[in-house]
């Protein structure tokens, strides 16, 4: 086969995952509603008012105390590993809290932004539904929250078009990709090697 015909057609090939790189990179330079999408929202914090002795064998690499609307937390977690959520009077593990704070906790979180995140409907296992259309999730494990909304999942959609993530399994998602890369290259050595190549007579 000629280079000319097999350029055109890896060229061929490459179409569509050149425009959706093309494209979505648009995106990705311009960020159109990353700041909505990507909204840090964080659980609300009160000054301390009372005091704690923490007397414990265990070292702790970490350890961070708050209050919030619920109470009292102590968090601790050991080097590299995940937080323990504890009651710092009894410096028992503290349950899993129920549907109701955590409306409690979320709706104290959000009260500076309702314009995104509305009003709270239900909670289905520590994420609750907004009436604009955004999940919130809660780790309590580290007293964290976390946002998401049509927005943050069509720019997720974007970054996996853009990086080949099209076949829903990272191994073959990295496979296509690496795929995708020796074709580009392919495309352009054979695009050089047409430019340089003698014309036969």
């Amino acid at each position: 086969m000629e280079l000319k015909t097999l350029h055109k057609y890896l060229g061929l090939a490459l179409v569509f995952p050149i425009v959706g790189w093309a494209l979505t990179g648009i995106v990705f330079l311009t960020k159109p509603g990353y700041d909505g999408a990507y909204d840090r929202v964080a659980v609300k914090t009160y000054p301390l008012q009372d005091s704690f002795s923490f007397d414990s064998e265990e070292a702790w690499h970490e350890r961070r105390l708050l209050r919030t609307v619920l109470g009292y937390h102590l968090l601790l977690r050991h080097e590299g590993g995940a937080w323990v959520h504890v009651d710092p009077l009894t410096m028992a593990v503290r349950p899993a809290p129920a549907d109701e704070d955590v409306k409690r906790l979320v709706d104290d979180a959000i009260d500076g932004n309702r314009e995104r995140y509305g009003n709270l409907l239900d909670v289905v296992s520590q994420t609750v539904q907004t009436d604009t259309g955004i999940e919130i999730s809660l780790d309590w494990s580290s007293l964290s929250l976390a946002q998401k909304g049509s927005d943050t999942k069509l720019i997720n959609t974007l970054y996996k078009i853009h990086y080949l993530q099209w076949l829903g399994q990272p191994l073959l998602n990295k496979l296509f990709g690496a795929l995708g890369i020796i074709l580009l290259l392919a495309l352009v050595v054979l695009g050089v090697m047409s430019l340089i190549r003698k014309p036969t007579l």
